[in-house]
């Protein structure tokens, strides 16, 4: 699994022009799923995002995690992070993991990290062509890979 991790202020979700998430200060995660990826591969991965120390503390050093700041949680599925680039120019999405592997994992991503926090995550529709805006708090952008650990 891949993920794009964003520390936001704002961030909210369309499909359609209907608003069917939103968030307030928080992380959205833009997830990718590959073939391959399992239950290990979510476990590892809610764990890092809710315990990763990425906000500020009192003296403005990034030392409190998200579950410490009872921060707001956006998760997004995003195929197109699997893409491959590395022959031509169109990419290749081949190592996305199908819908019957992708859409479990997603979900269980989802619970896993409700479950995690203590409250509902926001999230988009599986597989469907939205529209995601979001106020970068810092800038602060990660990538994280479940394969690397890294």
């Amino acid at each position: 699994m891949r993920l794009v991790i964003q520390r936001v202020s704002s961030a909210t979700v369309k499909l359609e022009d209907k608003l069917v998430g939103s968030i307030n200060s928080g992380l959205l995660v833009l997830l990718g799923i590959e073939n391959g990826d399992d239950l290990t591969d979510v476990i590892w991965l809610v764990n890092k995002i809710l315990n990763l120390r990425i906000f500020n503390d009192s003296s403005g050093v990034m030392n409190l995690s998200l579950k410490q700041v009872a921060g707001e949680l956006m998760v997004i599925s995003q195929f197109t992070l699997m893409a491959s680039t590395k022959k031509g120019n169109r990419p290749s999405y081949i190592r996305a993991a199908k819908h019957e592997i992708a859409i479990p994992l997603y979900e269980q991503f989802v619970a896993m990290a409700e479950g995690g926090l203590g409250k509902q995550v926001a999230k988009g529709v599986f597989g469907a062509e939205m529209k995601v805006s979001l106020v970068n708090d810092g800038p602060l952008t990660l990538v994280i890979n479940s394969k690397k650990r890294e």
